[in-house]
């Protein structure tokens, strides 16, 4: 008869040999090798070194020496104190699982923390930013995406190095316009730091001194959390990220945020004034017009009337266009 897959026999310690013997044996009245042999369809030899084996675990019984004969034990008492064999060395090796994984912790949770920490808490999320920017020296990068948060998270803060470090922000267009991003953008370049707008970031990040990074563990969510980086590998790999996001951004000022009369520019070829400069350049990164004029503190109509006034002086009837050919005029280029 066939109770069970070889499979199945595994669990107790059994091999599918040993079980299908096993299955045979509790069907025959006491009997030779020969015999179960036959039964089973494999060697006499074969059959005799089962059975020896499920003699060894309680599971046979041998009467008689020549020839030996066989019967089954009691299979709800053999079987049943095979079982509990069994789970007894589990339990033993779950303790021993246990036992390793503690040793691990203690041995890699310093070495882990070391090289990435978590900081789950918006408040712990707040005071390690402001520590880390406080201690920094030479310099600090930053890329600041939506959604923003009210506290400070690596971005939607007010950021305000010390003398001599060098700040150098990326700002995803979408949200620039929010008063959270403008006021920070504002404190941050007030202070003599570097301004970029690009239309897609990939991530919210701050990195400082090139030693220490601070991103979020969740873009969607950043008031869920942030890692504190401090592997040297990975710290360098997000600043290599940083400034091939900043080579593709596009240079942008607010210096000139005030309402008040602008000077025209006396660069070579330049036929447009510094706000209309100003105005084309946030265009091209794909901000609107009342993002641009949040942005620059003048009023949409005013915008409009640049765009309008470069349009004219390029011959271009559509947005697109002014943009094509401002490019090649050199309008948007950098102007020191």
């Amino acid at each position: 008869m066939d109770l069970t897959s070889d499979s199945d026999w595994t669990g107790i310690g059994l091999s599918g040999l040993e079980g299908r013997v096993l299955e045979q044996l509790v069907g025959l009245r006491p009997t030779d090798a020969t015999a179960v042999a036959a039964a089973v369809g494999i060697s006499p030899p074969e059959a005799e070194h089962a059975l020896q084996s499920l003699e060894k675990a309680s599971l046979a019984i041998r009467t008689g020496d020549r020839p030996a004969r066989w019967a089954a034990s009691p299979p709800r008492s053999s079987v049943g104190a095979l079982l509990a064999r069994r789970r007894s060395e589990l339990a033993r090796a779950e303790d021993l699982a246990e036992r390793l994984y503690a040793a691990y912790e203690a041995a890699s949770g310093p070495r882990s923390a070391h090289l990435v920490e978590l900081l789950e808490d918006g408040q712990e999320v707040s005071a390690r930013y402001a520590r880390l920017l406080q201690d920094s020296r030479d310099e600090v990068l930053h890329l600041a995406k939506p959604p923003y948060v009210t506290a400070p998270e690596g971005s939607g803060q007010e950021i305000a190095v010390g003398s001599g470090v060098r700040l150098r922000s990326v700002y995803e267009t979408d949200g620039f316009a929010d008063a959270l991003s403008l006021e920070t953008a504002i404190r941050g370049t007030a202070g003599g730091g570097e301004l970029r707008l690009a239309s897609h970031l990939p991530t919210k990040l701050v990195v400082f001194d090139r030693t220490t990074a601070l991103l979020p563990t969740r873009f969607d969510r950043p008031a869920a959390g942030s890692l504190v980086v401090h592997s040297p590998a990975l710290v360098s790999a997000l600043a290599t990220l940083f400034e091939i996001v900043w080579e593709h951004a596009t240079p942008a000022s607010l210096d000139t945020r005030i309402d008040r009369p602008v000077p025209e520019s006396h660069s070579p070829g330049a036929q447009i004034d510094e706000r209309t400069h100003e105005i084309l350049q946030l265009m091209a990164t794909g901000m609107k017009d009342h993002s641009i004029a949040r942005a620059l503190g003048i009023s949409r109509r005013t915008v409009q009337k640049h765009v309008s006034d470069a349009g004219s002086a390029l011959g271009a009837q559509t947005r697109f266009q002014i943009g094509l050919l401002a490019a090649e005029r050199g309008w948007l280029d950098r102007r020191s």
